[in-house]
């Protein structure tokens, strides 16, 4: 794959833009080269692509041998009218003809299969390479561009490849031999013929990365456009209470504009070698028709050889029209393929290193001097330090942004700290595996994401222990954690239907099922991120009788706005403009909350 240079102004922090890559990320890869990358995607296809090579080999040949048994049935057989002859050889060219027909078909549905395989492994790679990077990329990135690369511009890279790529090699190597045999025939008639050409080489070479970048740039606009529609839909709620279809109609109809004026020029850039590959042609024609009966009026030429070069010269100058268009389709596969490779040379920055055990500390949890700040923004939290012990409750209150989820991001290592170093159970978290991480560490979102399914999907994802429980056991050990008061919310329990975004569930029942999730994989640390902020009293309640149910070993992070919800913290903590500080007693952290700063 190809590197992905760029500036880390600190550890953390990275540019994961795919569309604003970092200013020192220069990029300049040839279409060979771009096209060797893309071919060790389909290694596993040698096999059958060598057999289609050489039916396109094949076939092209048949087409070349077909104008020099032509010419050589003229002169000898049609002038001495020897119809016996014509007739053999006519024969022969329609073995040939039907030989070809065969060899083609042949290679064309070969070429079908690689194409469809080729794009199923490079959808793949995509997805799979998605899964590999982190929160960081996917915060620097809109969905609706993702979804892009992996249906629009993998489907233009099969494109070419399942129909383009036969045609561009069988057109290169008949328009090859075709022009070695004009130069056998006649050298000095031949380099006349083959002169225009040299013209449309110099031309493609100056054009084609113009076209190249108008392509490129239509395909970012469809990404940008179908961003919008992604994002559009996705707050179509909110759009709707707040009557501002105006709004988002403005912001689509522009999105769209832009992509229709972005693909009309790469429309016009498509097709700007057809007309001046055409013109070549013609000109190559007509240059060998008046030489050529020139030659035969001097007698050096005959009336078959000539037929013959003629026809050798529109098998030279009809692929080279047929790869006007395909040259412009080359250039589209190929700036889907540097979109799609930029994405697949990305890397997670979240590497799993080894424990330095630079320090030892007794404390479950430790913040040592760690700072943090996302890409392209301002720090968010300042060499903070605090300790958190096994088995207690802490809160963590403070203004709107103040930096509370970025501490509890940290925590469960969705980000890595630019500075300092936070270690849990005496290990630096960097140095734990992903699996080994997240068994220790459960985390409450806010805003919780479900999955297409039912409840039991959604309480087992991620969950190996129960993968093959039945659902008596499950509810058994459901009912074990004590939750069965929560899953009873649900009309059909564990069988309850739950749609892809949640719909059809209350948003209180999406942080139940949230929670469930959760605590039935008895993480050794618990965080809670505004769990309970869409859920009524008296069901916070219950969740905190289930909380102090725990295992007397769970630590419990607990971020909230409601003061109830911290009030019988064993500590809290005030996090604001970077810091965070003990609070001390519940009516000192109301007072802070207050004040809403932190007295330097």
């Amino acid at each position: 794959m190809f590197k992905f240079i760029v500036h880390k102004e600190a550890r953390n922090t990275m540019n994961y833009n795919l569309n604003q890559p970092s200013d020192k990320t220069e990029q300049k890869i040839s279409n060979l080269a771009s096209l060797r990358k893309l071919i060790t995607l389909i290694g596993e296809e040698r096999r059958n692509l060598i057999i289609a090579f050489a039916a396109i080999f094949l076939n092209a040949g048949l087409s070349l041998l077909g104008p020099y048994l032509i010419g050589y049935t003229i002169d000898t057989y049609i002038q001495a009218k020897q119809y016996h002859g014509v007739l053999v050889f006519a024969g022969i060219l329609l073995a040939l003809y039907a030989v070809a027909f065969i060899v083609n078909y042949i290679q064309m549905r070969m070429m079908g299969g690689i194409g469809q395989r080729m794009l199923y492994s490079l959808r793949n790679a995509v997805f799979n390479k998605l899964q590999e990077l982190p929160v960081d990329f996917f915060d620097q990135n809109k969905a609706g561009d993702l979804i892009s690369r992996i249906n629009n511009d993998t489907d233009k890279v099969n494109q070419f490849f399942s129909q383009s790529l036969m045609q561009f090699i069988g057109s290169t190597f008949t328009m090859t031999g075709a022009g070695i045999i004009l130069l056998y025939i006649n050298l000095p008639l031949g380099l006349a013929a083959l002169s225009p050409a040299l013209i449309v080489l110099l031309f493609t070479k100056i054009v084609s990365p113009w076209v190249k970048r108008r392509n490129a740039a239509s395909m970012r606009s469809t990404g940008n456009l179908s961003a919008e529609i992604q994002e559009s839909l996705a707050n179509l709620k909110v759009i709707i209470a707040f009557n501002r279809r105006d709004y988002f109609r403005k912001r689509f109809e522009d999105a769209n504009h832009d992509n229709y004026t972005k693909s009309v020029q790469a429309g016009i850039a498509n097709n700007v070698f057809t007309p001046v590959y055409t013109m070549a042609a013609n000109i190559g024609q007509l240059i060998v028709l008046a030489l050529g009966i020139y030659l035969i009026v001097k007698g050096h030429f005959s009336i078959g050889l000539l037929i013959s070069f003629i026809a050798y010269v529109t098998n030279f100058y009809n692929p080279l029209r047929q790869l006007a268009a395909l040259w412009a389709n080359f250039q589209v596969a190929m700036a889907g393929w540097d979109r799609i490779s930029l994405l697949l040379s990305l890397e997670t920055n979240l590497h799993v290193m080894e424990d330095p055990k630079c320090e030892t500390n007794l404390s479950f949890l430790h913040f040592g001097n760690v700072s943090f700040r996302y890409p392209n923004g301002k720090e968010v939290l300042h060499k903070v330090s605090f300790d958190l012990e096994r088995g207690k409750t802490y809160a963590f209150v403070g203004p709107t942004g103040g930096g509370k989820t970025t501490t509890a991001s940290l925590i469960a290592r969705l980000y890595d700290a630019t500075r300092g170093t936070i270690l849990l159970d005496d290990k630096d978290i960097r140095s734990y595996e992903p699996e080994e991480r997240t068994r220790k560490i459960g985390f409450i979102l806010q805003e919780p994401f479900l999955f297409t399914g039912t409840v039991r999907d959604n309480i087992l994802y991620g969950n190996a222990e129960y993968k093959n429980f039945t659902n008596e056991q499950l509810s058994g050990a459901i009912s074990e954690a004590g939750l069965e008061s929560l899953l009873a919310r649900f009309d059909q329990g564990l069988d309850t239907k739950v749609q892809t975004t949640g719909d059809g569930i209350s948003l209180g029942q999406k942080q139940l099922i949230a929670f469930m999730r959760a605590v039935l994989r008895k993480p050794e640390l618990l965080i809670l991120d505004e769990a309970t902020a869409n859920i009524d009293t008296v069901t916070e309640q219950l969740l905190d009788s289930i909380l102090k149910k725990l295992p007397e070993s769970t630590t419990r992070v607990i971020i909230a706005h409601r003061l109830n919800t911290i009030e019988n913290a064993d500590e809290i903590f005030f996090v604001n403009t970077g810091t965070v500080i003990p609070a001390g007693s519940f009516n000192d952290a109301i007072n802070l909350l207050l004040h809403g700063k932190v007295e330097s």
